[in-house]
């Protein structure tokens, strides 16, 4: 006689076993039409399982997140059963929920292209509209086995092969097609709705092994109805328009080539860019009281070994080896041990904490060819790095000031939204569970204190401790995680970093890791598709061009743009024998700020026409006056709130 506790803590209790959809039925016609699956005791299940003994249920509506994921989940089924339906001979093999989609792997003499997509997702929808009931079936191994043999299905039967022993094989059917899989499912095929578009395909090896037959990837994105589906779409078209790569070719920022893969060519243009930011995030450290050290690129292989990176990070540590002296040398990933280093060199006094030390880091990571992304995913990048020696008592504090600190520059840059997770310690970490509970403990409290209300994002803390992300959310609705702030009770112990006390015995300081940028590269990418390549005036990389229409005004131009950089600002005079208009195309595609135009008359009253970019009008000012206008508006936001 099983008592159902819901989650507004009423009790119902029923006679016998019972499945979720009758304890729908009992609360109201309402709930039982809306209601696609449910969560026992915490875990998801069929709105169709029965419950056998006491437990807490709470249902899933089409509203609720985890109704988005089961969605994609039966979407990849509805694909790999319209895909072999239409193409009869295709295998299918594994076909998960991802963010925002799904996928399907298929093995096929003749891979899928998108000329396939119409008919397929023409046939989704015939499969959606028949309301197939998704129905679970547990099957005896070897019957399991043999039925995908006997279909010709070889990667669904070497799937169930290597299913622990211990583990039910569990199929679910939704009319006569069926499928290897633990489930849950929506009801029946119709509550997929038809909110969903093939988007594209991929090679993939079976199993990521190169020795393994190539697959055929189709990727699909699927939504709880067509307005969510259509601002997705909206979304990628954006996305597309901002991409940093082409922005960066029109702007002439950067590139990349086969000589140094993964790693930046920053041009003239560019480099301004990084050094605007780099320079303000300089002067925001000094304001909090950051002392700026400078480490090592290539490290002993003795430290990563002692601080425990040797073992977690090896597979991204470039190396090298110097014979004649028989050591091994590695490119830093990271600037944490090296950090510690100067902190250890000579003795510290508990009067010099917190001790605030930051870094523009050069750090080199080896990332697989396949997941290098323009300035996203690189293999060379610098981080604004920073560790706050502190102790147990200063941890609120610090925090609370970094996170004054990452707000601060992140409003800067244009970033109003900011979430932050809350990420809890990993299955594979160093430190004792008495370590982790010290300081994840103590990062809490912090965040009381700082008044941070936050998520969890369960198990994805560093290897040596727990931390704060913070995820910023860009123009078009994508989100970024971006600052981190780590506490560490386990690097100084490692490396052994001390300080005396009030009580004149040694201590271990605590280590506070934290980032706001994270890579400069990767946020330079962010930043550059957050404005489209329109930047406020301070971090444009040319900031100004004063552009003759006549050669008679070429000095005057070339006087204004002269004028203009002895004020600081990034000028450039365009006298080219070309037509206006061809000037002006050029530069706005360039995405310059501010373009000025000047001839025969600008040149005699000493006036401009100024244009800024996306607009048509033009505004007649004075030199005088445009100088002192344009200097003010391009001093970077902190400067500004100084003066």
């Amino acid at each position: 006689m099983p008592a159902i506790t819901l989650p507004d803590g009423s009790v119902r209790s029923f006679d016998g076993p019972v499945t979720g959809t009758t304890i729908a039925q009992s609360i109201g016609p309402g709930l039982a039409k809306a209601a696609l699956a449910m969560e026992v005791d915490g875990k998801q299940r069929d709105i169709s399982y029965a419950i056998a003994d006491d437990a807490s249920v709470r249902f899933i509506t089409r509203k609720d997140p985890e109704a988005l994921e089961m969605i994609r989940h039966d979407a990849a089924h509805v694909l790999a059963e319209a895909v072999q339906s239409l193409f009869p001979g295709t295998q299918v093999t594994i076909g998960p929920s991802i963010e925002n989609g799904f996928y399907y792997d298929f093995y096929r003499n003749q891979p899928f292209t998108p000329d396939d997509f119409e008919a397929i997702e023409k046939r989704m929808k015939e499969i959606v509209a028949n309301a197939e009931p998704f129905v679970r079936e547990a099957w005896p191994r070897d019957k399991a086995i043999a039925f995908f043999e006997e279909k010709g299905e070889r990667f669904k039967a070497e799937l169930i092969r290597d299913l622990p022993d211990s583990e039910e094989i569990s199929i679910y059917r939704q009319g006569e097609w069926l499928d290897l899989c633990r489930g849950p499912h929506l009801r029946n095929t119709k509550d997929v709705g038809i909110a969903f578009k093939l988007m594209k395909v991929a090679g993939a090896y079976w199993r990521g092994d190169h020795r393994n037959p190539m697959l055929t990837r189709i990727y699909g994105t699927a939504w709880r109805d067509q307005k969510e589906l259509d601002a997705h779409l909206h979304q990628l078209e954006e996305a597309e328009r901002r991409d940093h790569r082409r922005i960066g070719r029109e702007m002439d920022l950067f590139h990349f080539q086969e000589e140094a893969v993964g790693q930046i060519f920053w041009h003239h243009k560019g480099w301004r860019l990084y050094t605007a930011l780099q320079d303000y995030m300089r002067r925001a450290q000094t304001r909090h009281g950051y002392q700026e050290v400078r480490t090592p690129q290539l490290v002993d292989r003795g430290l990563w070994e002692a601080s425990g990176h040797w073992d977690k990070y090896r597979h991204h540590m470039f190396v090298a080896t110097i014979e004649d002296e028989d050591k091994t040398l590695a490119l830093k990933p990271m600037n944490c041990p090296c950090h510690v280093q100067i902190f250890r060199h000579g003795l510290r006094s508990y009067r010099e904490l917190p001790l605030r030390m930051a870094e523009f880091g050069a750090c080199h990571r080896y990332e697989p060819s396949g997941a290098l992304h323009g300035l996203m995913r690189v293999r060379g990048f610098t981080q604004d790095d920073a560790h706050i020696f502190c102790t147990e008592d200063q941890i609120a504090d610090e925090t609370v000031q970094f996170v004054r600190m990452l707000h601060e520059v992140y409003k800067d840059l244009g970033f109003e939204h900011v979430r932050v997770k809350f990420a809890d310690r990993p299955e594979q970490r160093a430190g004792s569970d008495a370590v982790w509970d010290k300081a994840e403990s103590a990062l809490k409290q912090a965040c009381e204190v700082a008044g941070v209300t936050y998520e969890y994002n369960p198990g994805e803390g560093a290897f040596y401790g727990p931390k704060l992300e913070f995820v910023l959310r860009d123009a078009i609705g994508r989100d970024w995680q971006c600052g981190t702030l780590q506490v560490d009770l386990v690097l100084p112990e490692r490396l052994d970093a001390s300080y005396i006390g009030e009580d004149s015995a040694r201590h271990r300081p605590v280590m506070l890791h934290r980032a706001i940028l994270g890579s400069f590269e990767r946020f330079l990418g962010i930043l550059i598709e957050q404005h489209a390549g329109r930047f406020p005036l301070w971090l444009a990389p040319v900031q100004v061009v004063v552009a003759s229409i006549v050669s008679d005004a070429a000095p005057y131009a070339e006087e204004v743009a002269a004028a203009l950089k002895a004020a600081g600002l990034a000028a450039e005079a365009d006298t080219r024998n070309d037509k206006i208009n061809a000037k002006i195309r050029e530069h706005s595609v360039a995405r310059v700020p501010v373009i000025l135009v000047v001839g025969r008359r600008e040149a005699e009253e000493r006036t401009v026409a100024a244009r800024r970019l996306g607009s048509q009008a033009q505004e007649m000012l004075g030199f005088d006056e445009v100088v002192a206008q344009l200097t003010a508006e391009a001093t970077p936001p902190d400067l500004r709130k100084k003066a």
